[in-house]
This record gives structure tokens, sequence and C-alpha cells, in this order.
């Protein structure tokens, strides 16, 4: 079985177990917080055990780094690293917000430049975007693009969540400009719908996303065509430890990099 099929057969098998959870009172709960630093619910922990179980199961050699559960070790000769942020949008999940999702992907070595599959699926529907390194993206079994027309609608995807006054301060002429800006409350989910053409450019330089969080959007969004830059406009591209906390940029061309920042010192 190829990594892909493996990412996409366990992402059906989350869909499938927490579908019916999300906004009731068993997809809450507090179990502490994760090795992300979050706290855990329990639609997290049945997300994770589900790939847990599933890679057990079919006994594959890997390391798996969990947003909650951390760097487990299923194998003392490992193919590689698969990075799961098995709900991505727990607070939309728990509240019933129809906009989470599970985030799956696999790494050759500890750096986000060697991830060669990811899988991003959509829980409040079970659509699933995938990625092979060189093979292209799909929406389901539909190949997809970044936007790269002059836009009717300039869509600005951007995460403040959490920010600081100085950056808010620093990102204002972006709001201030005619932008529509969006955040649903999944990065994940949100850099796939970015990859999907939906928007123009996704945007969190808040220095707060973990790897977990963008890992398969990461190939997703290179396969979809669009520049992943960090807060310095260089490639992305880090490593793999739950220290480590990025910046990111995804915009569809250079031109509209451009557009979006040129007011912002």
């Amino acid at each position: 079985m190829e990594v892909i099929e493996i990412l996409q057969e366990v992402s059906k098998r989350i869909y499938q177990n927490v579908k019916h959870l999300a906004g009731t009172e068993d997809a809450a709960g507090d179990f502490g917080r994760g090795a992300g630093g979050d706290i855990s619910r329990n639609i997290d922990i049945i997300a994770e055990n589900t790939v847990l179980d599933y890679l057990k199961e079919i006994k594959f050699d890997c390391v798996v780094l969990g947003e909650e559960c951390g760097r487990v070790e299923l194998s003392q000769n490992p193919k590689g690293f698969v990075i799961m942020d098995a709900i991505d949008g727990s607070a939309n999940s728990v509240r019933g917000v129809p906009f989470f999702c599970s985030s799956l992907a696999f790494a050759t070595e500890n750096r986000l430049s060697s991830i060669t599959d990811g899988v991003i699926t959509d829980l409040s529907s079970g659509e699933m975007y995938r990625a092979s390194k060189n093979k292209g993206a799909f929406w389901n079994d539909n190949k997809i693009q970044v936007h790269d027309k002059d836009p009717i609608y300039k869509i600005v995807g951007i995460n403040t969540s959490g920010a600081t006054p100085e950056l808010m301060q620093k990102l204002h002429p972006i709001f201030e400009q005619h932008n529509h800006t969006r955040h649903f409350g999944a990065n994940a989910l949100e850099m796939a719908m970015f990859a999907r053409g939906l928007m123009d450019i996704y945007i969190d330089l808040r220095k707060k996303i973990r790897i977990q969080d963008i890992a398969a959007g990461y190939l997703i969004v290179k396969e979809a065509g669009g520049l992943l830059l960090d807060e310095n406009f260089e490639s992305l591209d880090a490593d793999l430890s739950y220290q480590t906390r990025v910046s990111f940029i995804a915009a569809a061309n250079q031109k509209i990099l451009d557009d979006i920042f040129a007011e912002v010192k």
C-alpha cells in the first residue's frame, strides 16, 4: 500500500469515528495539555487513537508526531515520520461549528521540506484534499490549483487569533485595503481551501503555528502551484520538533503577494 493510500484510509476512519461527535457533550472533556500545548478534548483523543490503532494494525514502520500524544515510535527501523493533527479546529468541533479537519502528512526526514504525502479531510463533510510530491494536488478526485487570475473579489485569509498589538498594528494596512478578510478557525483546512483557489492569499505571522498544523497543507499548497514563504519572504522550511513555531504566507503568485504587502512595514 502506498503512503498516500494509508493516509487516506486512516483519514476516512477518523471521519467515521468523529462525524457525529461535533457539538455534543461527548466531544469535550479535559484530558490535560497535549504535546502541542493545547488542552486535549475527547474528540482529539478519539481521532488520534484512530490513527495510532490503524498504523499499528498495518504494522507501518514510522514515528508518529501527534498534537496530543507527542512522539510515538512504532518501529525501531522507521521509514519516516507521520505528522498528525488528528483534529485541527478543536474549538470549532467541540462547539459544533462545521469547520474542522484532520491533517496527516508523511516526511522521510526531520524537515518540513522532506514531506512526500499529505491528506487533509474536512470532518464536517468528508471531503478530502491530498497531494503526493511531484504528482499534483487533489480535492476528492479533482485536480486543483491556486487561483492565479485577477480576482473579482480579493479574498485574504488571515489568522490574528491571539496576535500582539504590535502585529495588529503592522497588519492594519491589509485590513484597511479593499480586501475581504477571512479566518474560520482551522489553519490546515484553510490552507486546503486556498490551494483549491477559494482564497488568494493566506497569512499567519503570529509565530505560533506548530508543524503539525501545517504539514499536510504545506505539500498541498506547493503541489497546487502556490508560493509558501516565511515571515522574511524566504522559502518556508523548519524542523519537525514540538518547540518549533513558524509564521507563513501562502500566496497564489508574486503579484498578489506584492499587492497585499505593499503598505505593510
